[in-house]
């Protein structure tokens, strides 16, 4: 990334203060939250969306397409939900909370007709969190909570093809990767993010294009935040999507100076810990980590407990393997609460390049 001032200085150093000192947490699922409610159709449709499109916005053809499912949306439909999740983990112990914007690119909203909403999903999510995040560090002011602004991986792959009888077809680009994301970062940034992560990256060329986009929209602003990246090893080959192990993976993107650099999603803590390791001896910047609740169950759930799921990171972040730890898929508030209360004590990863204001 290009040197240039923090956006935000004050936060910025608040921050890096804080991982030096301890552990940060992370938060976690927002999906496995949501879940709960058994959202119907017209929840996620709210009145200006009722006829299954953008009312402010209508494609030509005056149809509508199913909504459910489009978490990311609840932003602007049932915004009081997102914010009750974001005030559970806060409540739990987390510093850190992350934006429900993973599917808020052209990419994926595409898929809803509503790619035209990515800058207002975006600057929604992070203006919701920041509010969030704000008034927790009113009533505890000795601790600062940050607003993580996510861009997910989207619904497309730069690197590899669609389709098994055509190599090298491709569904999407890297400038329109750019482009997309481009559009994603402003809004993150002018909605109140404190950092930008690039998260679930299971194809590096689709985070080189995030990476591409954020660095525009800091020259643009003439500041920056600090950058997160965290990737998914996604089977027990030990690699991306795209082939990188994490080695590989975090070579591939340190020329963006991250703040920290992680793993996320697909598996358990207790797979993914080698994977980590290797992360941990590779890198001098920060090293996050948030699996899911161990692997899914035969219904697509996950079982894994509070408690089982902290004792496992525990053991990472005595080995010195952790720097910021929080949870994916499966997890919920008591997850994060056991999580917290396990890293009580323990010494973060010595980082040596951290950020310099």
């Amino acid at each position: 990334m290009t040197t240039l001032p923090w956006l935000h200085p004050e936060r910025a150093n608040a921050l890096i203060a804080a991982l030096a000192r301890r552990i940060l947490i992370i938060d976690g699922a927002m999906g496995t939250m949501l879940q709960r409610h058994q959202l119907t159709e017209a929840d996620y449709r709210g009145q200006r969306f009722a006829a299954g499109f953008d009312a402010q916005q209508p494609p030509a053809d005056g149809t509508g397409v199913d909504l459910k499912g489009n978490n990311d949306l609840l932003l602007l439909t049932r915004p009081e939900l997102v914010a009750a999740v974001h005030r559970a983990y806060l409540e739990a112990g987390t510093d850190l909370i992350e934006t429900n914007t993973f599917n808020a690119t052209a990419a994926s909203q595409s898929d809803y007709r509503l790619a035209h909403l990515v800058y207002e999903l975006n600057h929604a999510g992070a203006r919701l969190a920041r509010q969030c995040c704000d008034a927790a560090q009113a009533a505890t002011p000795d601790k600062p909570r940050f607003v993580i602004g996510v861009l997910g991986p989207t619904s497309r792959t730069a690197s590899i093809s669609p389709d098994v009888n055509d190599p090298g077809a491709r569904n999407t680009s890297f400038d329109a990767l750019r482009d997309d994301y481009r559009v994603a970062v402003d809004g993150l940034i002018d909605g109140g993010a404190d950092i930008v992560m690039v998260e679930t990256v299971f194809d590096t060329l689709n985070a080189k294009a995030a990476l591409f986009a954020i660095d525009d929209a800091f020259a643009a602003r003439a500041a920056r935040l600090p950058v997160m990246i965290s990737g998914t090893i996604t089977d027990a080959s030990g690699r991306t999507l795209s082939g990188q192990t994490a080695e590989a993976f975090a070579i591939s993107l340190l020329h963006a100076r991250p703040l920290a650099i992680g793993l996320n999603c697909a598996l358990g803590a207790a797979e993914l810990r080698p994977h980590v390791e290797a992360l941990a001896r590779s890198v001098t910047c920060a090293v996050s980590a948030h699996p899911n609740a161990g692997l899914p169950n035969a219904f697509g759930g996950y079982d894994q407990s509070p408690q089982e799921m902290a004792t496992i990171l525990a053991g990472f972040a005595r080995d010195g393997l952790l720097n910021l730890v929080g949870g994916c898929c499966g997890t919920t508030p008591d997850h994060i609460a056991a999580i917290a209360q396990a890293m009580n004590g323990i010494a973060p990863r010595p980082a040596t390049s951290a950020p310099q204001p």
